[in-house]
Order: C-alpha cells, then structure tokens, then sequence
C-alpha cells in the first residue's frame, strides 16, 4: 500500500508511516481483510464506505498537521481516518450523525489505544461550537457548499479539507483563513457520499446513496 502512494505523489513521510503502521483491516469486516490494503473504498456499516488509501493520505497531507495542532474531523465512519489524526495531532473532535458508527469506532479507537480523541454524535455540516476553533478540518463526506459554520471555527491560519459539488461528482478543496480572508484551492476531483445536515445535503439524500 505505502508503495503505490508514494507512487502517487504521497511525499510527507509522517502520514506514509503512520499508515504503514495502523492496521487498516481492523476498520473493516474480517470477510474484506484481503481488500484492506487495496486502493480502492470499502463499505462499512450503515451503507458507508471506508475511503481508498490514496484519497485518505491526499487528504491528510493537505491538512499540514502539526503536533500541537487540535483537529475536527466530520464523520467518524470506521475511525480509520481518526486514528491517522490522531497518530499527526495533539487533539482530535469526531463528530459522526450516525450513532451505531461513532459507537463502533469509539470501541474499536480506546481498543488500539488511542486516548487524545473526543466524540460526537450529531449534525457534522454545524461543527462543533464548544471546541472550537480548531487548527484543522477535515470532511469525509461532500457538501454541496462549504458550510458557513466549519468556516467560522477555524482558527486564524488555519486549514479546511472539504469535497465540495454535486452528488455524483466533486472537487476535493483546501480552504485557508488568513488574515481574515478565505482563500480557496481545488487539490483533485473525487467522489464522496454526501453529507447530510442543516448546512449540507437534505436527509433524503441518505436513501438516494444507501
């Protein structure tokens, strides 16, 4: 697996060793452990879906964690994207709208033995008011807009990785503050289910992607 993302352009030695190093088949069912390290999503419970490993490391990457840095990750899903955070940063804030995965994931994350994550269960489009502002953002699923919210609480400097577009197909954007403004960059097109809340896709969406 480490071998086809730095294939792919993955450069920061600190996510390549981190992900050589967390056990990707314990996010998912033992009957795919054979498709663990393969670069392609997996589905999980509740009809979502595990991300390919390239995608989880671009976006990682993109978010140029530092150790002191305290991140908010929307949607929980597995907890493998959690337990990468949380390996780069001091703090991280889980917020999954779904309450069978937080739950698994806060099972299996305390299992490993990861002790720096905080969990939510709730509207990810709105954030998470009471922790912010946070140094990070990270959405793993897409929105039709950036949500105004997740904006609001990033700290001064700070940095939002967020799938924006419609429902079949996005651009993977990096959002920076700076000085008061925002300032936009598109990273590569992708493909997410949507994320559902006040500030994102209806709930109806859920039945239309499962």
């Amino acid at each position: 697996m480490i071998g086809h993302l730095v294939a792919q352009g993955i450069q920061d030695e600190r996510i390549l060793n981190v992900m050589g190093m967390i056990p990707r088949h314990q996010f998912i069912a033992p009957e795919r452990w054979e498709e663990a390290y393969a670069n392609y999503p997996l589905p999980i419970d509740e009809g979502q879906t595990i991300s390919q490993p390239y995608i989880v490391a671009k976006m990682t990457e993109s978010l140029a964690l530092q150790p002191s840095d305290g991140v908010l990750e929307i949607g929980t899903g597995s907890g493998y994207q959690t337990a990468i955070l949380a390996e780069l940063a001091s703090a991280v804030f889980t917020v999954e709208r779904l309450a069978a995965l937080s739950r698994q994931a806060m099972g299996r994350l305390s299992r490993i033995g990861y002790r720096n994550i905080q969990y939510k269960i709730g509207d990810g489009t709105q954030g998470w008011a009471e922790k912010a502002p946070f140094d990070a953002i990270i959405s793993t699923a897409a929105a039709p807009e950036i949500p105004a919210s997740l904006v609001e609480q990033l700290r001064e400097g700070g940095r939002l990785v967020i799938p924006v577009g419609n429902r079949q197909i996005q651009k993977l954007l990096l959002v920076k503050k700076t000085a008061g403004e925002i300032i936009k960059c598109e990273i590569c097109d992708c493909s997410f289910l949507p994320l559902l809340g006040k500030e994102g896709w209806p709930e109806r969406e859920r039945t239309l992607h499962g």
